[in-house]
């Protein structure tokens, strides 16, 4: 019979071993670790898709996906035919190049996403991973069920879920951490060289990718690699050099890549882009917002960061954080705990990464207003600084939950009859849905403030939402200063600058038009205040805009004068140069005309009491401005800025820029004349050309 044959019965033998095998490694703690995993990486992308379709108020994702794309076109910098028009923000200008202020590992990281259709699967995946791995660390102190408790613990923490649906670095280099700490016990209990080499190369990524933080998380396990070498163990001497060869291996990779993007391995990016930020006491400064940052301020402003994470942002909420300090009386009472040097590199991290970040002024600018404890990014995006905080949160987390079911079921088993036991589980599960409303109310109140932030940037972002552009050029609008992608991080442009849209900032216009002469040109402006997470949102104008060149250009103005005006007066400047007239208040509003030629400019209507000539320096816009006075109701300015340059000769000229200023502190980019949007009798029409004569 084939039951018989003797390859049949081998086959069979074979085939059992393995299955047993199988079984044993994924057992069923490792199973449910592996559904967790899977279902954080859904859930993360989901979040991210939900809630952060536009990215965050923390603008600092641009930068990565910039980067990220960089990497994937094999670029370290940019090249932009016109740097000043071009800077994103937090990119470092050299010469006529641009290269990005963070080293490039969290960015390749995005950049796997990239190659699989989507920088979101990067999140979704290393979500994933960090859930896996916090379970392989915890089983490794203790045991499966414990790991088990732990990662679930985290996909509850709301900070890591924000953190981890966002393109920041916060999360890629927890989990760096945390695959170092898993491989770096796992080698320690097994004498394993190739996990103390995973352990390294771990590491040595992580401090490439955030060195700081690399150090204050490594800084315990380095303690106990130390602690391991005192019997003089030839064995542990192997291992601990495997390890640290390949973490100062990374450190080299990250010095390297500074002397070829800054000429200096010692110079961070990030410190070429600003010298006074980073680490350190005193005058610190990035990008124009400067502190004194003092020990004072910096307890301060940590006391502030530990608080807002133990009661808003740890695993559950304050939930969590009462489960963990369970686990640390649980620890606190067992000697053989309290007294393992591996348990204790863990839970060492809430020493080193609170006392080290109060060495670095970020810990403060993340909070805003010290006075007001819903200021700053902190209450959108969590004290992140410290999100290293949470492994020996879930570590002890994990421990606090199963010594809860543990009392609880020994509570259970010792009533005395059926109607106390009865009543032991009515409590238990009073307690439990009080547990499970904290807890949601813990993860659902952050993502609920970042919809709502969502929500405003949705309206900005209304006039791109279904359009399709081919060969054009944006100019784009600079509420923070001259940086593209601040705030506008969903108008990035392609690392080649060749895209069916380029985004380039309202500075050197012209310079962008003659590096794009063949393109269609847009201009894209708002009205009202850049404030979305205060719950404001601006109105937008996307328009096509002209380029016009000729011996003369010519702007013909109309303007409306409501009823109750009592006064009109106009100006017209260049430069700052300039001279005005009153107005006439004709009913059917006043036309204008502006003529710029021969190295002047006037402005003429029959409406003014005399006409405005004003001398062109060439290279200047010509500011027209009508002041509209209600007498003691106030008034308002329309303001026209023409873009106008002298070309041998030929002036040029664009579409000018159209505001309608109630508030004098709005005017320059926050009031843009939004059609139909404004007061009755209030409008503004150009039409621009140019002329040989």
């Amino acid at each position: 019979m084939a039951g018989d044959d003797p390859h049949d019965a081998g086959w069979r033998w074979w085939v059992g071993t393995v299955a047993t095998r199988l079984g044993h490694v994924w057992s069923r703690p490792r199973r449910l670790a592996l559904l967790l995993s899977v279902l954080t990486a859904v859930l993360v992308y989901s979040i991210g898709e939900g809630i952060f379709p536009y990215y965050t108020s923390n603008h600092d994702e641009a930068v990565y996906l910039q980067q990220a794309a960089m990497l994937l076109e094999g670029h370290l910098t940019l090249s932009p035919p016109v740097a000043e028009s071009f800077r994103p923000w937090f990119f470092v200008v050299d010469g006529g190049d641009l290269y990005p202020k963070y080293t490039p590992v969290t960015a390749a990281i995005f950049a796997v996403g990239g190659l699989l259709g989507a920088f979101r699967f990067a999140l979704a995946g290393v979500a994933a991973l960090a859930v896996a791995l916090t379970y392989a660390v915890v089983s490794e102190l203790f045991d499966g069920e414990t790991g088990v408790v732990a990662a679930c613990l985290l996909v509850l923490s709301p900070l890591f879920l924000v953190q981890a649906s966002v393109f920041l670095s916060y999360v890629p280099a927890f989990t760096l951490n945390v695959l170092f700490a898993w491989a770096y016990l796992r080698a320690d209990r097994t004498g394993s060289r190739r996990f103390a080499a995973l352990a390294g190369t771990a590491i040595g990524l992580a401090f490439w990718a955030r060195p700081y933080t690399a150090v204050l998380f490594a800084t315990p396990f380095i303690c106990h690699a130390l602690w391991t070498l005192r019997g003089l163990d030839s064995q542990a001497l192997v291992r601990q050099s495997t390890t640290a060869a390949l973490g100062l291996a990374g450190v080299a990779a990250a010095l390297g890549y500074n002397a070829v993007i800054t000429g200096d391995p010692l110079v961070f990016p990030y410190q070429a882009f600003a010298p006074l930020d980073g680490p350190g006491f005193g005058h610190r400064e990035i990008a124009g917002y400067e502190r004194t940052y003092t020990p004072t301020l910096a307890l301060e402003a940590t006391a502030r960061n530990l608080a807002t994470y133990v009661t808003d942002w740890t695993p559950a909420g304050i939930v969590g954080t009462a489960l963990a300090g369970g686990g640390l009386l649980t620890v606190l009472r067992r000697p053989r705990l309290r007294r393992d040097p591996r348990v204790l590199a863990v839970l060492a991290l809430v020493v080193t990464i609170p006392v080290g970040n109060l060495y670095f002024w970020g810990t403060l600018n993340v909070l805003g207003d010290l006075s007001d404890p819903s200021d700053g990014l902190i209450s959108y995006l969590g004290p992140y600084y410290h999100l290293g905080l949470l492994l020996p949160t879930v570590t002890l987390g994990a421990l606090g939950a199963r010594r809860v079911v543990a009392v609880t079921r020994r509570l259970r088993s010792r009533a005395a009859n059926r109607r106390v036991a009865h009543a032991t589980t009515v409590v238990i599960l009073a307690v439990a849905v009080v547990t499970t409303g904290v807890t949601a109310g813990a993860l659902v109140a952050p993502l609920q403030d970042n919809y709502e932030t969502t929500e405003r940037y949705e309206q900005a972002y209304e006039p791109f939402e279904d359009r399709e552009f081919e060969n054009a050029v944006v100019f784009m609008p600079d509420p923070y200063g001259q940086w593209l992608n601040h705030p506008f991080q969903a108008l990035r442009n392609d690392p080649d600058f060749e895209g069916d849209a380029v985004y380039a900032l309202q500075h050197r216009e012209f310079a962008v038009v003659d590096a794009y002469p063949d393109r269609t040109l847009y201009r894209y402006t708002f009205r009202g205040e850049w404030v979305p997470y205060s719950g404001d949102a601006v109105t937008p104008r996307l328009r096509e805009i002209d380029h016009v060149r000729g011996e003369r250009v010519v702007l013909d103005l109309s303007l409306g004068v409501p009823e109750a005006v009592e006064i009109l007066e106009v100006r017209a400047s260049v430069n700052g140069t300039g001279n005005s007239t009153a107005a006439s208040l004709p009913n059917d509003g006043i036309d204008a005309t502006i003529e710029a030629s021969n190295g002047t400019v006037t402005v003429t209507s029959p409406s003014f009491v005399e006409n405005l000539t004003v001398p062109h320096d060439g290279e200047s816009d010509l500011k027209f401005v009508a002041f509209v006075d209600y007498g003691a109701l106030g008034g308002f300015e329309y303001v026209v800025r023409l873009p106008l340059r002298d070309d041998a000769g030929d002036y040029r000229s664009l579409t000018p820029y159209l505001e309608v200023c109630e508030r004098p502190k709005r005017c320059g980019g926050e009031a843009a004349y939004i059609p139909g949007e404004s007061r009755d009798g209030v409008y503004l029409n150009t039409t621009l050309e140019a002329t040989d004569s």
